[in-house]
């Protein structure tokens, strides 16, 4: 028969070993989730920011206009700096940049945006093949959000290649332990020994003394809230960059 004392010290064991397993479960499931501290205002470095999105303004400006969630995550972190063109005027004496689904650059732009990279510049780049971020401007506006990344050889300069996915719809998408779920993301395929693609989704090229992080899609950081395990990700991408 089993003493009282061994009883005792096999509950109590057994009683450590559910704890260890409550906690191990708490950080599968809130890790990703988890996002990053605020900063104070004063100690917010600088982030460019080229986007067609309605991240920064809204297409329609009213009194009562909400700021997007991923406005209020980004601002949480860093003093955002709009621009309109990645050329060297825009990007010259900063060192980081966030690219969401940006309009079609010139050849000479990317040029410029190639060597600020080359140079020790950092950006992340959403670049969405099939865009089902809503938007009230008509088809065909110059204003409009491009439907699909608007590549004119970047991403195979830098060693990828974009695929458009076959199907349209939502899916679970992620990179380690990060999922979340997203709108017809497409995928990434490395060209080039210096890019590294996890799960297609991301993939991170190592571009002379700089370095592209670039993600297969920007349906992801709509909606939700500011918390949200999705605009965690992107937070936790540029924060790795920034190192």
């Amino acid at each position: 028969m089993i003493s009282g004392r061994r009883r005792r010290q096999a509950a109590g064991v057994a009683g450590l070993l559910l704890v260890i397993a409550a906690v191990v479960v708490a950080v599968l499931v809130d890790g990703p989730r988890a996002g990053l501290p605020t900063r104070p205002a004063g100690e917010r470095p600088q982030l460019l920011v080229l986007t067609s999105l309605p991240i920064l303004f809204p297409e329609k400006i009213t009194l009562d206009a909400k700021a997007p969630p991923v406005l209020t995550a980004l601002e949480s972190r860093y003093a955002l700096a709009p621009i309109s063109i990645a050329d060297r005027a825009s990007l010259e004496g900063h060192r980081l940049l966030l690219m969401v689904q940006p309009f079609a650059q010139p050849a000479e732009v990317l040029v410029e945006l190639d060597a600020w990279v080359r140079g020790g510049g950092r950006v992340l780049l959403l670049a969405d093949p099939a865009l089902e971020w809503p938007s009230n401007r008509p088809l065909g506006s110059a204003l409009r959000p491009p439907l699909a990344y608007p590549d004119t050889g970047l991403l195979g300069h830098w060693g990828l290649r974009l695929d458009a996915p076959d199907a349209l719809g939502p899916k679970t998408v992620g990179a380690g332990n990060a999922k979340f779920r997203t709108a017809s993301p497409g995928a990434l395929v490395a060209t080039a020994g210096h890019c590294r693609v996890e799960g297609g989704f991301v993939a991170r090229c190592r571009i002379g003394k700089g370095e592209a992080t670039v993600i297969a899609d920007a349906d992801f950081i709509d909606g939700g809230d500011s918390h949200s395990p999705n605009l965690a990700f992107l937070l936790r991408e540029l924060d790795r960059l920034e190192h």
